[in-house]
């Protein structure tokens, strides 16, 4: 989520003490590739597919450890969370920069960054825990050229905050944030001028569409398209829903601020 912390900061090193270690740690196997998937994730990993099965049993192990996923979330950590994310990847352009909003444990923004390569994936999370495992995992996993990390809310990293400017992007990515009007609120301020809102989300996603199209239209954003990734590969598909950015919107609070003869007020 992106709306469950204090104060944000850029993160270089870092951020907050994780929990203790769990009397029983979790086994490595639990991030084992089940032979029946073995097929999707060469498909959608290609050539990076060892690189996903560290990040796997980082996730089934410290992930679950210091609890970012829950253990019985382990065993199904490719089938629900790695290839759910990385059929995503077909849908954004080349070398995009990507911003992950509510990233988590890094989903969909590091799976999204081991598929693609080209991309320049931002990871913005509020909670010290969760960018402390982030920073480990991006070091230990060598992406450190291509991925950082931003620990703050959405607003912040639109606004810039902690010595670091406003941040945008390409393409801004969610996965289980918030409802559509809310995360349009939150997202669309981030996403350049033309760019997209990539939102995973679940059965609801048809019903969201028709009852937040006007707030997000409200917000600047385009009609909302529903997109079905990696039918025939996984199953059941990643939904997808998808806004174009298509005009900038003046926070209400900016206007305000104007008098009726158009003068800023003062004091």
């Amino acid at each position: 989520m992106t709306h469950d912390d204090t104060t944000a900061a850029a993160v270089a090193g870092p951020g907050g003490t994780p929990p203790g270690p769990s009397p029983v740690r979790p086994s490595p196997t639990d991030a084992v590739l089940p032979p029946h998937l073995a097929e999707a994730a060469r498909t959608l990993f290609g050539d990076r597919l060892e690189l996903a099965a560290a990040y796997a049993e980082l996730l089934a192990t410290d992930g679950v450890v210091r609890g970012l996923i829950g253990p019985r979330e382990a065993p199904r950590i490719w089938d629900r969370h790695l290839l759910n994310c990385a059929a995503v990847a077909d849908r954004l352009p080349t070398e995009a920069t990507v911003l992950d909003v509510g990233s988590g444990a890094g989903l969909p923004g590091l799976v999204l960054a081991i598929a693609r390569p080209d991309l320049a994936v931002t990871l913005v999370e509020p909670l010290a825990r969760r960018t402390s495992f982030l920073i480990e995992v991006v070091q230990q996993l060598g992406l450190t050229r291509s991925v950082r990390v931003f620990r703050g809310r959405a607003e912040e990293a639109a606004t810039g905050s902690a010595g670091a400017g406003p941040l945008s992007g390409d393409v801004v990515t969610a996965r289980a944030v918030a409802p559509l009007d809310r995360l349009a609120g939150w997202c669309l301020p981030l996403v350049v001028p033309g760019g997209r809102l990539v939102a995973l989300k679940g059965a609801s996603a048809v019903d969201e569409i028709t009852e937040h199209a006007a707030a997000v239209d409200r917000l600047g954003g385009g009609v909302p398209t529903l997109h079905l990734c990696g039918s025939g590969l996984i199953d059941p598909p990643t939904t997808v829903v998808e806004i174009v950015r298509e005009r900038v919107v003046r926070p209400r609070s900016a206007a305000k601020k104007k008098s009726r003869g158009g003068r800023s007020r003062r004091g």
